[in-house]
């Protein structure tokens, strides 16, 4: 299939890579933390670099941008939201195409979907919904599930480039610290073939100094 003529895709597994696979979770090849200008950590795992920066997700220029979305697919508040309006009309008509086609029941938890990026500056956005612990979603395996599925869309995309918001760290109560943790460990085991940046953007300086600590004691 060529992907690239697609105005969608479905990712379907919830542990695509599974958990006790030779042991333990499929591991890339990782370098000690380096720093970037102006002190932030920043990940090499191979040939992927992944750093923490504050900013607005909307207007990032990487390939692909990672929607917090909800299971309705069409738009809510907070990164969802924002995405959706920054993106235009457009992308809330992609998203119901998704949901009169392999997506009548809404996107699972844990699971990615892409549409075109329309008016961001990213071609694709990857749409995945994170546990809501208000909603008894405690389970930190669907949490990285999230990101994992995102990081194989990408992959499948052929994108070079990725940007994520904090998923479930807003309104659906996951600890930030939490949060920070697994998508740093999701990013750093993943194989990431082709993709050579991963960046968490954040809404502001003290969300960004989590994540950046995260990245500062992965090893």
């Amino acid at each position: 299939m060529d992907l690239f003529s697609q105005k969608f895709m479905q990712i379907d597994s919830a542990y695509p890579h599974g958990e006790t696979r030779s042991g333990g979770l499929l591991m890339a090849a990782v370098t000690p933390v380096r720093r970037l200008p102006g002190g932030r950590p920043c990940w090499e795992a191979g040939a992927m670099e992944i750093h923490a920066v504050t900013g607005d997700i909307t207007r990032r220029s990487v390939d692909a941008v990672v929607n917090a979305a909800n299971s309705s697919l069409l738009g809510g508040g907070g990164v969802d939201g924002a995405i959706h309006r920054a993106a235009g009309p457009e992308l809330l008509e992609a998203c119901r195409a998704l949901r009169a086609g392999d997506y009548r029941d809404g996107l699972a938890v844990g699971q990615a979907a892409v549409t075109g990026g329309f008016a961001l500056p990213a071609r694709w956005v990857i749409h995945t919904v994170g546990p809501n612990r208000h909603a008894g979603q405690t389970d930190p395996r669907l949490l990285a599930a999230a990101f994992r599925n995102s990081l194989d869309a990408a992959v499948s995309l052929g994108a070079a480039s990725v940007a994520f918001p904090a998923i479930s760290a807003g309104v659906y109560g996951w600890d930030a610290g939490t949060v920070a943790e697994i998508a740093v460990r999701t990013a750093r085991d993943h194989p990431g073939t082709g993709i050579d940046t991963v960046e968490f953007v954040l809404f502001n300086d003290a969300m960004t100094r989590i994540f950046s600590s995260a990245l500062a004691a992965a090893d």
